[in-house]
């Protein structure tokens, strides 16, 4: 027997209320977390919250920045604001899998193998420069994010969650750094950028770290209630107007020709199905914090660049006339209608 498609979407006006009801509880609480973040970071108010939406829809991340934006201290904060352990990796050349991953050692006075568990079984993990380590160390990361659980010499080991991977990349230094593959790329659900912070900004920066100023971080979130909301999550309700309308960006990518885009010698590959599937997840956290238990097209909008950035793949002569792939998710948002 065929299933109605059209069924699957329909909700109820009082269901909807009640997501939002729910929606606006957890939504003081995660508002709560920001205000505390901001003890500890100066500015980056947006890239605090994009990575509030990340820990909402369980999403990995990748940052890009320069040195010296305070990326291990964002890290370490969101972790002591959501009561989870963190750790940072700092990723190098000979660096090795079981590095991070861990390794069996023999116990003489036992005569067995035990396991030593590696970094990776943390709730947050700080991959710093995780381009400057070999395809193989890369490669055993990403299979972690990606399965949540690893292999260590035939033993299959679970990842406590919640688990989330912040890895970042020096956009300015390339020098004996590996390229990650675009399919591997394509498994963080967000690529954020830090900048720099302002003149206003730099002066509290200097104020806080030069006066013995000392910010005590309160934990707000329990890690339970981080997996209770990440769960609720994926209860926020999303109409088919607003699925169909992010399936048009998403497409837009691949075919921009149908959409009325000349994008065609710009865009050598669009965007994959995860980009939808991310794009919705990361709305519903949107909506979550903004207390909204139901997907409108600004939530979508919100996080657009951040889930499509990393994933768009552009040509030369894109590159060669210094267009970026913010310029084409700026010119498919505007052309492609909300409902």
């Amino acid at each position: 027997m065929a299933l109605n498609s059209e069924k699957m979407f329909e909700i109820t006006d009082k269901e909807i209320q009640d997501l939002t009801n729910q929606s606006e509880e957890y939504s003081k609480i995660l508002s709560k977390a920001l205000i505390e973040a901001q003890k500890s970071i100066i500015g980056q108010e947006k890239v605090l919250k994009k990575i509030l939406i990340s820990i909402v829809s369980n999403g990995h991340v990748l940052i890009e920045s320069v040195p010296g934006l305070a990326k291990t201290l964002m890290v370490k904060t969101m972790a002591d604001i959501f009561s989870g352990n963190h750790t940072r990796i700092q990723f190098t050349p000979d660096l090795l899998p079981a590095d991070i991953i861990g390794t069996k050692i023999y116990k003489m006075k036992s005569e067995s193998f035990h396991i030593e568990k590696g970094p990776i079984f943390h709730n947050f993990i700080l991959a710093d420069e995780i381009n400057r380590a070999p395809p193989k160390v890369q490669s055993a990361l990403l299979e972690a994010m990606q399965e949540k659980q690893v292999s260590i010499h035939g033993e299959t080991l679970n990842i406590d969650k919640p688990f989330i991977v912040f890895a970042t990349q020096n956009p300015i230094e390339h020098e004996g750094t590996y390229k990650l593959p675009e399919a591997q790329v394509d498994r963080f659900a967000l690529k954020i950028f830090v900048d720099y912070p302002s003149k206003e900004e730099e002066l509290e920066i200097i104020e806080m770290n030069t006066k013995g100023i000392e910010t005590k971080i309160s934990s707000i979130i329990s890690v339970n209630e981080i997996l209770e909301v990440q769960k609720f999550n994926e209860k926020i309700y999303a109409d088919r107007t607003v699925l169909n309308y992010v399936t048009q960006i998403v497409d837009a990518t691949r075919n921009p020709k149908k959409y009325g885009l000349d994008l065609e010698n710009i865009i050598e590959f669009g965007a994959s199905p995860r980009a939808s599937i991310w794009l919705i997840k990361t709305a519903k956290a949107n909506a979550m914090i903004n207390g909204r238990g139901y997907i409108i097209p600004e939530d979508v909008k919100e996080i657009a660049h951040e889930v499509l950035r990393h994933r768009l793949i552009l040509t030369f002569e894109a590159e060669a006339d210094n267009i970026n792939s913010d310029d084409i998710i700026d010119t498919i948002l505007e052309k492609i209608t909300p409902p």
